[in-house]
């Protein structure tokens, strides 16, 4: 194993392990204070290893999107799994039914029809599968608007054999400080919120969770009244858009995507070695000009140009000069998106590697 970044090739995406280990602690910690259960997304790191800190922390369990992370993430022994993306097709609930006999398994959906799909399978294979029913809460991406369409669907739930009706999930991403009214929109969650628990209990159906998503607004999650449980993912690492949305400082991003620059050619601008293969389009920077990552040894320059394993940057504002051969560390915009091109991740203590993680959910799509 290299003992030193400078014996990685290029690029390489290292993970600040103290940086990482800070940023799980402060979230556990926030969600102890505030009393709400913590079940992490994820699909950030992708990994296994990390999943498994995350549960030694307190989480009451994890989250994925797809069935083929199931299979991966499964392996940290996790109590409970969230697959909080509508499961679709014999195939894939067959596949998920083989991960229910080795943990409680719980899915989010909007339609009784997946609903009745997931009833036929868990019965097929004599399982009992938990369901929590989505609500569209602003973000117009999946989920019923809070009252009858929910209330129907939840009832419908609790009528499907082999069905356990375990609360419902909501993400609210559309809500950051970006937003120059987002404590108005907050307190309108907050509102629409308590207004799902009152007519579940006007209606008799017990909710055992509410669970929200999103890391924006991780930190402000206890001002959101009836919510019991959050499922952050990018905390674990965050990135250029955490920092640009408030919800994390530089000193919070425990990523860098280390590169060679390959040619200086043109005055004041060199080329690296990750392009749109290594990095995402995800999310230009937040105010000024737009750039693909914050390169942390020439903060003023500019990333502001990707070809698939080229990246281009505007150097003239660098400290000093940059030279073929430098390798620069880079912020990614949008890490989750960077973290699922890498075969492996490398966690470094200063300039020293520590671990090899090969990415075990990269590309599990299906």
């Amino acid at each position: 194993m290299p003992q030193h970044i400078s014996e990685l090739e290029t690029p390489a995406l290292l993970i600040d392990l103290d940086r990482m280990t800070n940023n799980l602690q402060r979230v556990a910690d926030y969600a102890a204070e505030h009393k709400l259960s913590l079940r992490p997304h994820t699909k950030t790191h992708k990994n296994p290893v990390i999943g498994k800190m995350q549960l030694d922390l307190g989480a009451v369990g994890l989250t994925v999107a797809k069935v083929g992370e199931a299979d991966v993430i499964v392996t940290t022994g996790t109590p409970e799994l969230l697959v909080a993306y509508p499961i679709i097709g014999e195939s894939k609930l067959k596949r998920l039914m083989k991960i229910a006999r080795q943990t409680r398994v719980i899915v989010g959906l909007d339609d009784v029809a997946v609903a009745q799909g997931l009833s036929d399978a868990a019965r097929s294979a004599g399982l009992e599968i938990g369901v929590f029913v989505e609500a569209d809460l602003g973000m117009n991406r999946v989920g019923l608007r809070p009252g009858e369409d929910l209330l129907s669907l939840a009832r419908a739930v609790l009528q499907l054999p082999n069905l356990r009706l375990d609360g419902v999930e909501f993400y609210y991403g559309h809500v950051n400080k970006l937003l120059p009214d987002w404590e108005e929109k907050l307190a309108g969650l907050s509102a629409q919120v308590k207004q799902i628990r009152e007519d579940f209990d006007r209606a008799g159906i017990e909710l055992k969770v509410i669970s929200g998503g999103s890391t924006p607004m991780l930190f402000h999650s206890h001002q959101i009244e009836g919510m019991t449980e959050m499922r952050p993912g990018t905390y674990v690492f965050n990135d250029v858009m955490q920092v640009g949305m408030g919800s994390a400082t530089w000193d919070n991003c425990a990523v860098t995507i280390m590169t060679t620059v390959v040619s200086t050619a043109r005055p004041g601008f060199a080329v690296i070695d990750g392009g749109s293969k290594t990095f995402t389009s995800d999310g230009a920077r937040a105010g000024g000009e737009p750039s693909f990552g914050r390169v942390t040894e020439a903060p003023e320059s500019r990333f502001y140009k990707m070809n698939e394993e080229h990246g281009y940057l505007e150097i003239r504002g660098a400290p000093s000069p940059i030279r073929i051969g430098d390798r620069l560390r880079i912020i990614p915009n949008h890490v989750c998106v960077a973290v699922n091109m890498h075969e492996y991740v490398y966690g470094v203590r200063g300039e020293t590697v520590e671990q090899i993680w090969k990415v075990e959910a990269r590309g599990k799509l299906q």
